[in-house]
């Protein structure tokens, strides 16, 4: 069995990845697809999150990341998919992504979808927090302790990068 776990991983963070590791153990084979939304304005492009995801699920061997566009069941009917692996962190989560398994059964009624608790170290992770934090912790020259816990070093380096004033040519 093959699980798709898809999202926006705008960035990836430790929620994610605890999600992706957990998953790996229960089906051969996982893909991790970064959606294409074109109602989203990212703060990274879909190839720069397949880099990252790339970057931060290499030691997972069952992993496959890629990016898609287009109605998710489209795209799981496409790759033979029979189930659509969610991360849920609370009720609210839980409910939306209940809905959404409806709308996908709408469209695809053999696909199932799965959803998976958060563990409770990370849920209070989202990436909205990481990007309203990264976007006021950066220019600021503060620390980033706080998002060390939340997404891994090469995320943090990736946002620093957003917020980085541009060198001046030394004169």
């Amino acid at each position: 069995m093959t699980l798709l776990y898809p999202g926006s991983f705008d960035p990836v963070t430790r929620g994610h990845l605890d999600i992706i590791t957990r998953a790996a153990k229960l089906a051969p084979h996982i893909i991790v697809a970064v959606a294409n939304n074109p109602l989203k304005t990212p703060l990274f492009t879909a190839a720069q999150r397949v880099a990252l995801l790339h970057e931060v699920t290499g030691a997972i061997p069952n992993i496959e990341v890629v990016s898609f566009d287009g109605l998710l069941v489209h795209y799981a009917k496409r790759r033979g998919v029979t189930a659509i692996l969610r991360g849920i962190r609370d009720g609210e989560d839980a409910a939306n992504e209940t809905r959404y398994a409806w709308h996908n059964r709408l469209f695809e009624g053999e696909i199932e979808t799965l959803l998976l608790p958060a563990s409770a170290e990370f849920v209070h992770v989202s990436g909205r927090i990481v990007r309203e934090a990264a976007a006021h912790i950066y220019p600021s020259g503060l620390g980033d302790e706080v998002l060390q816990r939340l997404v891994p070093a090469t995320v943090r380096k990736a946002l620093q990068a957003k917020w980085e004033p541009p060198e001046t040519p030394l004169r």
